[in-house]
């Protein structure tokens, strides 16, 4: 197990290299001097010129891209070109506000998600069953900004139970966090309970009802135990997403998180905070794919000697 672990943050590593080599090409390549954008090329080109130098756009590109690497070692990216402030710290604001709504998000999600989908696989061909499928499929097919602004609509202009837009208050959360939570209920729902029908049909589940075993814990400790494994998955996906930050949710309620930074940052070609974000959202993905394969050992035995075989 430690050897693979110290695999894994070896390609880790790997991976985060080439996000920000791929990134720094990209965003060099693209046509535009971010100069000439962030001056409105009202300035002439001596001053132009000397901005430049003073930013290190004059270097070659492998030498920004080595200054880029050792000053990200630092958790260093830069100051943002517009907003004159240090990418680090708009980072962390961001991550903030974003971290707050995933966590919730993943929270509420996960339990109502695990609970509905074992419910329905337990009361199979039931009412209950047809009710939470029918509600999970119509919440996979809903978008999520549609969702967001129906939630603007009912609860916060018709009701006036929560703000539209911001988050001034604790009650600013709650209209975000619904909008995303929703759709993410819905699909673990439908998989828990796929992967429960499955687990249930199983020999050893047979086996220890002829036991005597009591129902719940057969559903709990023997079936959803077992049928654990790609609902873990599932959520640690999200998890990237949602961690990730969620453009369209972000901008619908003008929140300012890490999806409106990035959003706003492409807009004005901001590359210091083009980078930050997206290298931040790397390491996102990467640590939690590295904590759901970590995961896997502890829920699954037979996954655990896969990897020491």
């Amino acid at each position: 197990m430690i050897k693979y672990t110290l695999v894994r943050l070896l390609q880790t590593l790997i991976v985060l290299v080439g996000v920000s080599l791929v990134t720094f090409v990209m965003v060099n390549v693209v046509p535009g001097d971010p100069v000439a954008l962030m001056m409105e090329k009202r300035a002439d080109p001596e001053t132009m010129a000397r901005v430049r130098k003073e930013m290190g756009l004059d270097k070659p590109l492998t030498v920004q891209y080595l200054t880029l690497a050792k000053n990200a070692l630092r958790g260093d990216f830069g100051t943002s070109y517009f907003a004159r402030k240090p990418v680090g710290e708009m980072l962390l604001k961001g991550f903030k506000v974003t971290s707050v709504i995933g966590g919730m998000v993943i929270l509420f999600s996960s339990f109502w998600g695990i609970l509905l989908g074992v419910s329905a696989a337990v009361a199979r061909g039931k009412p209950a069953d047809k009710i939470i499928m029918f509600f999970s499929t119509l919440g996979m097919a809903a978008p999520s900004f549609w969702i967001a602004i129906l939630l603007q609509i009912v609860f916060g202009l018709k009701l006036m139970w929560f703000p539209i837009s911001g988050l001034r208050s604790t009650d600013s959360y709650v209209l975000p966090i619904l909008s995303l939570a929703l759709i993410y209920t819905a699909s673990i729902a439908r998989l828990s309970r796929t992967n429960m029908l499955d687990a249930l049909n199983q020999d050893y589940i047979r086996t220890a009802r002829a036991k005597g075993v009591s129902e719940l814990k057969v559903n709990l400790k023997h079936g959803l135990k077992n049928a654990a494994v790609p609902i873990i998955t599932y959520i640690g996906i999200q998890i990237k997403w949602a961690l990730g930050g969620s453009v369209l949710i972000e901008t619908v309620f003008s929140i300012n998180g890490l999806g409106k930074l990035m959003i706003d940052a492409v807009m004005t070609r901001d590359i210091p905070v083009i980078q930050g974000c997206t290298i931040y959202i790397a390491v996102v993905f990467v640590v939690a794919n590295l904590i759901i394969d970590l995961l896997y050992g502890l829920l699954d035995p037979r996954v655990r000697v896969a990897k020491e075989a």
